[in-house]
């Protein structure tokens, strides 16, 4: 039998939009009047999908719409989406911080969030102290904080500064012991927003590390959203993409992560035009020519760009900056590095073709930026994941034993000769 210890059922949430205050009274009344003739909230039946990039034409979005889903005891739960998407405002109902406008929020047991840096801290208050304060907020005793204080101490590396006031504090020393706070004072969920990006490096990989042993090894449960795919892949069991305020798609992390890149994978419109040169268009193609956003690791990728030259020796180039879908850069091919003749064409229409061998990207999700600028690398305009594509495993590197993914950021098959002496 599952083991449920929380379950979201319906939630929903409007907000109205322009400045606290202005004109809520008359709302106010007019709900409490269908209220007490026991008729449905008049302002539900109204607003609009929360798409924060066009421009609506009621004062009413819905942050969340119909949102279900269940969190078994153990589960790390990756919440993925845009900008937006509604990601924060879900975590704030799950904590409690704000009430759903429709739905209900089930739990068992105690739930510890970590939304923004510092919450639930007193700026005044030392860290030692703020430790004891959000303690007692969790139904802690005294003597259950203090068995555990030196390993949150310990832990958040803020030693030297837990008898200074936390207003003293830098963000990153904030966030470390506000996690070991949430982390060490053992809730049954815990609930964690983007704050870890906060972070360095070396607290980020000890949080997650920290996280995996809260989920695998004491059972407890992790609500975890993030940018960061790596951080989801590696540490969920489980996710949903939110898109627009509502949950688009749940099921396995790396499938998750997939549908979440996925949905982002178009050729965005744009262009870039001075009076020397003009480009409006960038496509993938095959050693077909068919153009295509899928391609096998064991496939040629041509990369092509038309291209307009409005004068003679228009003293320009650009660079196409391939990146995975983590947003670390691959590679970036520059004209001014390779070849500098598109900065001496004569005027006319051309196609700069860019060939990208086969088993040299790994599996995954790819975007391009393409940086437009002078033979001498001056930069004048960026077009941001003007394109994405995925490689796909074909399966000959793997052999008939190896299971899995191959391991690394390229995916080379070089020559093996074994010589026999």
């Amino acid at each position: 039998m599952k083991d449920v210890i929380l379950k979201a059922e319906n939630i929903s949430k409007q907000y109205r939009l322009g400045t606290v205050g202005t004109g809520t009274l008359s709302h106010d009344l007019n709900r409490w009047w269908h209220r007490i003739r026991g008729k449905e909230d008049p302002y539900l039946k109204i607003g609009e999908t929360n798409d924060r990039s066009t421009k609506g034409t009621s004062d009413y979005v819905w942050a969340l719409q119909d949102i279900n889903f269940e969190v078994e005891r153990g589960e790390v739960l990756g919440i993925i989406g845009k900008n937006g998407a509604g990601k924060s405002t879900l975590l704030k109902i799950l904590s409690k911080v704000t009430a759903p406008t429709t739905g209900t929020i089930k739990s068992r047991g105690r739930i510890a969030s970590l939304l923004e840096v510092g919450t639930g801290f007193n700026g005044e208050l030392t860290g030692r102290e703020n430790v004891y304060l959000n303690g007692a907020i969790l139904g802690m005793t005294k003597k259950e904080i203090t068995a555990k204080l030196d390993e949150i101490i310990d832990f958040s590396g803020c030693q030297r500064y837990i008898d200074t006031p936390v207003k003293r504090y830098s963000s990153g020393m904030t966030v470390r012991l506000a996690f070991a706070v949430a982390a060490f004072l053992e809730p049954e969920i815990l609930v964690i927003d983007e704050v870890l990006a906060v972070g360095d490096a070396e607290f980020q990989k000890k949080a997650i590390g920290k996280m995996q042993d809260i989920s695998k090894g004491e059972g407890r449960t992790v609500l975890f959203v993030s940018h960061n795919m790596a951080a989801v892949k590696s540490l969920c069991t489980r996710g949903i993409v939110l898109e627009h305020g509502k949950v688009v798609f749940g099921g396995e992390t790396s499938e998750c992560i997939n549908e979440y890149l996925n949905t982002d994978k178009i050729i965005r419109k744009f262009q870039f035009e001075n009076e020397k040169f003009k480009c409006e268009n960038i496509f993938l193609v095959n050693f077909k020519g068919k153009t295509k956003t899928d391609f096998l690791n064991g496939e040629n990728i041509f990369i092509h760009i038309p291209f307009l030259i409005k004068c003679d020796h228009p003293d320009l180039g650009f660079c196409v900056a391939i990146y995975n879908s983590f947003g670390e850069i691959v590679s970036a091919i520059n004209t001014y590095h390779i070849n500098d003749k598109i900065s001496f064409l004569e005027k006319g229409k051309y196609t700069m073709k860019i060939e990208i061998p086969k088993y040299i990207l790994n599996v995954g999700e790819y975007s391009i930026n393409l940086h437009f600028n002078d033979k001498y690398g001056n930069l004048f305009e960026i077009a941001e994941r003007c394109l994405t594509f995925v490689v796909v495993d074909d399966g000959y590197r793997k052999g008939k034993f190896f299971k899995g993914p191959i391991p690394g950021p390229i995916s080379l098959v070089p020559e093996i000769n074994i010589d026999n002496f």
